[in-house]
C-alpha cells in the first residue's frame, strides 16, 4: 500500500501554539510541522517521527513555547502521510 502527502495549513493564536503542537505530533499520520509567521517567516521545522521520541519531544515544545511569546498569530504546515487511494475496479464487461 503506497502512501500519499498532502499538506495542511492551520492558524492559531500564539497562546494556543503549544497545546495545537502538541496535539498533532500525537496524531499517527503527521510527518512534519512548519510553524510560520503571518509574513510566511518560517520559525521552525519539526521532523515529527524524530519528535516523537519523548526525550527530544520537550525540548522541542519549549522552544515552541517560546517562539509563541513573540508573535500574535502563526500557521501551522501540517504535512501528512495517508494511504494512497487505489482506483476503484472497473466493472466487468457482458
Amino acid at each position: 500500500m503506497a502512501l500519499q502527502d498532502f499538506v495542511e495549513e492551520v492558524q492559531v493564536f500564539g497562546r494556543d501554539l503549544v497545546d495545537k503542537v502538541k496535539s498533532l505530533i500525537h496524531e499517527g499520520n503527521v510527518q512534519r510541522i512548519i510553524i510560520k509567521d503571518e509574513h510566511g517567516h518560517t520559525f521552525v521545522e519539526i521532523p515529527v517521527t524524530i519528535a516523537a521520541v519523548g526525550v527530544i519531544l520537550a525540548p522541542v515544545l519549549a522552544a515552541v513555547g517560546a517562539i509563541s511569546a513573540l508573535v500574535a498569530k502563526f500557521t501551522i504546515v501540517v504535512e501528512r502521510a495517508e494511504p494512497a487511494k487505489s482506483d476503484p475496479p472497473e466493472p466487468p464487461t457482458p
